[in-house]
């Protein structure tokens, strides 16, 4: 067979992969990348999958590899080249005589976008049960030329993401954590190299879902993330054979107490993974590719283009204690300011004066808070007299001890461990497997959205209840775990197919649910609850890494007792993003209310660009205690750029934008009209000089030049 009958080559004009298909039937992944790109010849690639189970050794992971694991057995069996739309698909057959177990690793990629989606079901053909314990959704081991010196030039990305502190990215040399060996030793018996793992039900608890490696020297960058709405995730980046890989995967035994039996004749697919890769443009460019990728992969919702202003009244404001005459006032002056959906978040349903924290789950207004004939009917209504959208908060997968529906509900309709039904901090979890528990919820919004009327909902998800559920016989809490996961994601489709121009926010603690498999369905993301202006700046300004800017809820929350510097501050914050408007407008003095006003028109002035627009990070991904920050997002033929700057450093940045080098470059200023900054620009360099007098102080420029594409 000839070396072209051995090879897979497939893709697009952004994408090109190949697979070598040996002498003996194995399958590796040998390049990809650009189409046209020399060959980078790695050492010894690597199974297109790892596949470990019981009884059938651990196979390749981390830096040790056996091919006694069920992935390095695999052989080629077939494989299909299709088109779904835009879509471009290859999925590979793969099969173990020895097991019967089958693998289809099914390929996707965007027409003229360079990311790539996996994912890959198994098959069990065999007469014997396999007990899976690990099983990948992509592996490509080729990230990197042959050879210890672009592993000694690579460094990896990763987002640490906590409560009121998300989206933080860290970047340090990948030789930190798999260091050089010399002399006769060589890889292959370490542990060395660097892994996340996601944990219990809130996906990005402590990290993002995502990871990166980058080239310093040639700008070679990729960028993944795992599409698991789930804390049962990791990702490992290390070095096999002089070559660096990756290796992503939902929940495993080792890190999750994931187990799966494959009983013969039945399936099991993993969760989703994609990567997204620039040839030289470093991480901006690859964070660019994985925004077009997610906007081609979400689902279609008039909510994306329309990005309408919204005010909540929950941060900075009512803070969880919402009333009849808190609301109205609000009402107005949202409605004033530009709001278009105006939304009654949490506390709406308490009749315990503040302790409804373990009676929630049967969603039924209070009439205390709302009191009169009409009851909370009364604000609906205002809300939509003064021509905004009613939205309401929704923590749907919990039920308080305390709550009728702990009782109604039967225990099955739970999470359980050890038959025993979970209580966390006073609160039982539903499992959405269950068609009571389902119900449940379908009646909920059935009567909120289909009765009432209401537009949007926040979804919150506000307790983490651990490793899963066992409610089903021999089943492992991790496996448990991943059933209600897909269960959700299911009922999710389900109320969008009801209710096709519902607006759903995706909201758990802030940003501690923070992923693509619900941000592919939902159409906001809360991206923290922060409520100190100046630390929400980075996490503002990083939020486009790990979300379309169309869908990244950004709060802009002025107090009465802030200056005017800082009320601008915390409007700029959510102009490259989607407003979240709260605080208390009506106490604002006409100076800080004239700056909302204004921030929200100039957002509606430039939203329809939003949707379109790639971003890019002048001064870098903004490090936790950056003086300076800037977000620029990159429009056809417009540039929008924020800048924030915090104490403690210099009155002038440098803000580098490469993509307008050698243009005639026009700046001008958004917002707020009255800064006193000053800018020059260098067309040479490509680099923006930018003055803010005082601080804490931000902008928002616009910026036109000859040349505005971004790669």
């Amino acid at each position: 067979m000839s070396k072209e009958q051995q090879t897979i080559r497939w893709g697009h004009e952004a994408l090109c992969l190949e697979i070598l298909i040996n002498d003996d039937g194995s399958t590796r992944l040998t390049h990809l990348g650009l189409p046209g790109e020399a060959d980078s010849s790695p050492g010894t690639p690597l199974p297109l999958v790892e596949v470990t189970a019981a009884g059938h050794g651990r196979g390749w992971s981390g830096s040790r590899l056996v091919d006694t694991g069920l992935g390095g057995r695999l052989r080629h069996r077939a494989h299909q080249v299709t088109r779904d739309g835009d879509w471009h698909m290859l999925t590979v057959h793969l099969h173990d005589p020895g097991t019967g177990l089958s693998a289809e690793v099914t390929y996707r990629s965007p027409d003229g976008v360079p990311a790539l989606r996996s994912e890959v079901t198994l098959r069990n053909e065999g007469q014997a049960t396999l007990h899976l314990e690990s099983v990948s959704s992509l592996v490509v081991g080729c990230l990197t030329p042959n050879g210890p010196a672009a592993i000694d030039g690579a460094d990896l990305l990763w987002a640490e993401n906590d409560w009121l502190a998300e989206c933080r990215w860290q970047r340090q040399p990948m030789r930190l954590t798999t260091p050089a060996l010399s002399g006769r030793v060589r890889y292959g018996h370490g542990k060395a190299g660097f892994a996340l793992n996601g944990q219990g039900t809130w996906s990005s608890c402590g990290h993002l879902p995502m990871g990166g490696l980058t080239e310093r020297h040639s700008g070679r960058t990729w960028v993944w993330q795992i599409e698991h709405n789930g804390g049962g995730w990791r990702w490992e980046c290390q070095e096999h054979d002089q070559t660096a890989y990756a290796a992503l995967f939902g929940p495993t035994d080792t890190h999750h107490g994931w187990r799966h039996p494959l009983e013969p004749g039945t399936a099991f697919r993993t969760v989703p993974a994609a990567l997204s890769f620039s040839a030289d443009g470093g991480p901006d460019a690859a964070f660019a590719a994985l925004t077009r990728y997610r906007r081609a992969h979400r689902r279609p919702h008039t909510d994306h283009q329309r990005l309408p202003v919204i005010f909540n009244d929950y941060m900075n404001c009512l803070m969880g204690d919402p009333t009849t005459d808190k609301l109205l006032p609000l009402i107005d002056a949202a409605a004033d300011a530009g709001a278009e959906y105006f939304v009654i978040d949490a506390g709406w349903y308490d009749d315990d004066n503040g302790g409804w924290w373990n009676t929630v789950g049967a969603w039924e207004p209070s009439t205390s808070r709302f009191p009169g004939e009409k009851g909370i009917h009364e604000v609906l209504d205002r809300i939509r007299e003064r021509g905004m959208v009613p939205g309401l908060w929704l923590e749907p997968e919990v039920i308080g001890v305390r709550s009728p529906m702990a009782e109604a509900l039967p225990d099955e309709a739970f999470f359980r461990r050890d038959g025993v039904r979970i209580s966390e901090v006073d609160r039982h979890h539903l499992d959405l497997r269950h068609p009571a528990a389902r119900a449940h919820l379908d009646r909920v919004v059935d009567r909120l959205v289909g009765e009432w009327g209401v537009g949007y909902l926040k979804l919150d998800h506000n307790i983490d209840p651990g490793s899963g559920t066992s409610a089903h016989a021999g089943e492992t809490p991790g496996a448990g775990l991943l059933g209600h996961n897909r269960a959700h994601l299911d009922w999710l489709d389900g109320i969008l197919d009801r209710y096709p121009h519902l607006v759903v926010e995706n909201c758990s603690s802030g940003g501690m649910r923070w992923d693509h498999a619900l941000l592919s369905r939902l159409q906001l993301q809360s991206t923290s609850d922060q409520q100190n202006l100046q630390l929400y700046a980075p996490i503002a300004a990083s939020a486009p890494t790990a979300v379309t800017p169309e869908q990244g809820a950004v709060w802009a929350y002025p107090l009465p007792e802030d200056s005017l510097d800082e009320v601008a501050f915390t409007m700029a914050s959510g102009l490259l993003g989607r407003i979240h408007l709260s605080g208390h407008l009506p106490e604002l003095e006409p100076e800080a209310l004239a700056l909302v006003h204004e921030a929200v028109a100039v957002y509606k002035a430039i939203r329809s660009d939003l949707p379109q627009a790639v971003p890019s990070w002048p001064l870098g991904l903004p490090a936790w205690d950056d003086p300076w920050i800037a977000l620029a997002l990159h429009a056809a033929t417009t540039t929008y750029l924020t800048a924030w700057r915090r104490p403690g450093g210099e009155a002038t940045a440098t803000l580098h934008l490469p993509h307008l080098r050698g243009s005639h470059l026009h700046a001008d200023l958004l917002y707020p009209s009255t800064s006193q900054a000053t800018t020059t620009w260098n067309p040479g360099t490509g680099d923006l000089s930018l003055t803010l007098p005082t601080a804490p102080s931000a902008v928002l420029l616009r910026l036109a030049g000859r040349e505005t594409s971004v790669a």
